[in-house]
């Protein structure tokens, strides 16, 4: 492992903390953050964590105008015995450099990336919430700075990792969620960018997004784009069926997004010896499965809900309940384990979990 260094320039004034049992997703943010700039013919130089600010941008900068971006989701967690894990931090950072190839933005040194992740987390620990369902978010980001109107891949960026304390993503926490199938408007096709991590994805399905919840839906659940027949993921999770005893989930089709925790569920399904298939399914199916009593349980998995029970879909004016609204056993069995690894509570037999070891973090830094 490469000894990383970085320039370290502590904020003078601190922040007050918001209260870890009423935390909500994504809205207040840690002392610090970390920053590395890209300049063509150099690469990537000055690493470096400051105190959290505001960006000084160009308004001609590039990513406001052709948005090349993208970004990662990923988390700490606090153990009982007060040490700092993060869950599978190289996976994505693996996955950023496969959205960063499709986005044409320069590849960062993964190795470099996870150690800087260790340093941050060491010099804002306290920031890591203790209470039970609360996590440390990390959003790891590139921006395409180049102050220039011209249609072209940038030649400068920034890499920017921010980090936020939170609690549930869904207000429903591990209770079910109901999803509304979009029939209407379409999120991504093969050969476009949904198997990247980019913010014009999510823009493009905000629209939907407004409409499901204005109805009552936390979610929307994607088809493709060519058929409007196959089902591919929900806006922010993949998503898991179980059909007459097997687990069934979407095949990764250039369209859909490949989720760190889809990656792991599916290793602990097999782990578990429980029947999986990675297929095309088309709603026809689910729509099929569920009037024969053969829909056992959904769900979603992610970073930010980690897994998501669905209780309900809306498809074609009519409202298909999966398991009497009910949490299922899978749902359950799979959000326990996966939690309790992240927590510590429980054998990582998988090598998922890196510790943050704060000790040798602060002395390696500058």
């Amino acid at each position: 492992m490469n000894d990383y260094q970085f320039e370290i320039n502590l904020s003078s004034t601190k922040k007050q903390k918001p209260a870890f049992d009423q935390l909500v997703f994504g809205r207040n943010f840690t002392d610090h953050m970390f920053v590395m700039d890209y300049t063509e013919g150099r690469g990537w130089h000055d690493p470096r964590i400051i105190p959290y600010q505001p960006l000084q941008l160009d308004p001609s900068a590039m990513v406001f105008h052709y948005g090349q971006s993208v970004f990662e989701g990923l988390k700490a967690y606090l153990t009982e015995d007060q040490e700092v894990l993060m869950f599978r931090p190289y996976k994505n950072m693996e996955r950023l450099n496969r959205s960063n190839n499709r986005l044409c933005i320069p590849a960062i040194d993964e190795e470099l990336a996870v150690q800087a992740l260790r340093q941050l987390i060491s010099v804002d620990h306290d920031w890591v919430p203790n209470e039970e369902g609360t996590s440390l978010y990390i959003r790891p980001f590139i921006i395409s700075t180049e102050p220039y109107l011209g249609v072209a891949a940038s030649h400068q960026y920034q890499f920017i990792i921010i980090m936020s304390p939170v609690g549930a993503y869904y207000k429903e926490g591990i209770n079910p969620v109901k999803i509304a199938v979009q029939s209407e408007y379409v999120r991504a096709v093969k050969g476009g960018t949904g198997n990247a991590k980019t913010g014009g994805n999510y823009a493009s399905s905000l629209k939907a997004q407004e409409v499901a919840e204005k109805s009552g839906y936390s979610q929307v659940l994607w088809l493709d784009g060519k058929e409007n027949k196959y089902v591919e993921e929900v806006g922010s999770m993949n998503i898991f069926f179980k059909i007459n005893g097997e687990i069934v989930t979407p095949e990764l089709n250039g369209s859909i997004l490949e989720g760190v925790t889809r990656n792991s569920v599916i290793e602990l399904i097999k782990h578990w010896e429980i029947p999986l298939s990675e297929r095309k399914v088309s709603i026809d199916e689910i729509y099929e499965a569920h009037k024969n009593g053969q829909l056992e349980e959904a769900f979603g998995t992610g970073t930010a809900a980690v897994i998501s029970p669905i209780g309900e879909f809306f498809w074609n004016d009519e409202k298909l309940v999966i398991n009497n609204g009910e949490t299922g056993e899978i749902s359950r069995k799979l959000y326990d384990t996966l939690t309790g690894i992240q927590k510590g509570k429980l054998e990582d037999k998988f090598g998922w979990i890196v510790k943050v070891d704060e000790e040798k973090a602060v002395t390696s830094a500058i």
